[in-house]
């Protein structure tokens, strides 16, 4: 099948095109900065395009089957970024109707059980909009990947490694399903051989294990061969507050941080389970969802700067400590 990818150099399309190509797929890459995109990556076909030009997306659609959608203005913060995001996903609907695609598969998040921040709000509301439209869609949620790439990932995998104590907020206890990035890349491809209603459908991608923040950072901490961080509860630390320490430990951009740790004062579970049923797909406990992570952040080298030492030295004081007298 002939697929366009757009946010194809982000974290998720950069990981789904192999995947499509190892599938029998002819993946479609759409870019803005298409010198720059094809200096990366020569091997793969590249469309230069806008979601905010019509035109130019109905010609990057022209011949494609389907198309992934996987674009979301995290890091924007302007008074009308929802508005631009409606505007975006129904002009992408609009050119996909006259592109006279299959589907559309977009990737979104968890519906949290409590009132949804703006961005996470926003996401639902693309997902709608294009299940409304006339090409039927596939909308799949996830909530903290695991895999290299991912912000949320970063976040925890840097907290875990480079403190031996911290403070834990209270907002730390909300609880999730943390899905490994092989299980979403699977069920990205799977999506396109499913059966979809014209009305469109969502489906929940819940990793099997249900962990509070405060167990995510452990299960890191095991995966590393490194102690437990300490932890001390403090329950006036907000949210907000938090995103600043976040941004001053970890390397995730704090744009985006701030809306993820923001938006954790709830707890992100699944409806249920069904895609994976439907799929016929076991997902990975985190344990060795964490383990792969590390395995491929390993293989591209040792990190740079202050904090890569920092977590050098924190790996030899552990081997000292255990090494025989």
């Amino acid at each position: 099948m002939r697929v366009l990818l757009t946010g194809a150099s982000g974290f998720v399309g950069s990981h789904l095109y192999p995947e499509l190509v190892r599938a029998g797929h002819e993946p479609v890459c759409l870019t803005r900065r298409l010198d720059s995109a094809r200096s990366r990556w020569p091997d793969r076909e590249w469309r230069e395009g806008d979601l905010d030009n019509e035109v130019a997306l109905r010609q990057a659609l022209s011949g494609c089957h389907a198309a992934y959608y996987l674009v979301h203005g995290m890091a924007d913060h302007s008074a009308d970024f929802r508005r631009h995001e409606r505007e975006t996903a129904e002009r992408f609907v609009r050119a996909a109707a006259a592109a006279g695609l299959d589907r559309i598969i977009y990737l979104g998040g968890f519906e949290p059980q409590g009132p949804p921040t703006e961005h996470l709000a926003s996401r639902l509301e693309v997902g709608e909009i294009l299940r409304a439209g006339a090409v039927p869609t596939l909308e799949l949620r996830a909530s903290m990947i695991v895999g290299t790439g991912s912000i949320s990932w970063l976040m925890v995998r840097d907290l875990a490694a480079r403190l031996p104590a911290m403070t834990l907020p209270a907002w730390l206890k909300s609880r999730t399903q943390p899905v490994a990035m092989d299980d979403v890349m699977a069920a990205l491809v799977t999506a396109l051989s499913l059966p979809v209603p014209q009305g469109g459908e969502w489906y929940d991608l819940p990793g099997p294990d249900i962990l509070t923040g405060r167990q995510v950072l452990e299960g890191v901490a095991d995966a590393m061969g490194l102690p437990r961080p300490l932890t001390v509860e403090v329950p006036v630390l907000t949210p907000w507050l938090s995103s600043h320490w976040v941004h001053f430990v970890t390397r995730a951009e704090w744009s985006v941080a701030r809306e993820i740790v923001v938006g954790m004062a709830h707890d992100f579970l699944a409806h249920d389970n069904r895609f994976w049923s439907m799929a016929g797909i076991t997902p990975l406990p985190f344990r060795e969802a964490a383990r792969r992570a590390l395995a491929a952040e390993a293989a591209e080298g040792e990190i740079p700067g202050f904090w890569g030492g920092v977590e050098r030295l924190m790996k030899r004081r552990v081997r000292r400590a255990a090494a025989p007298v």
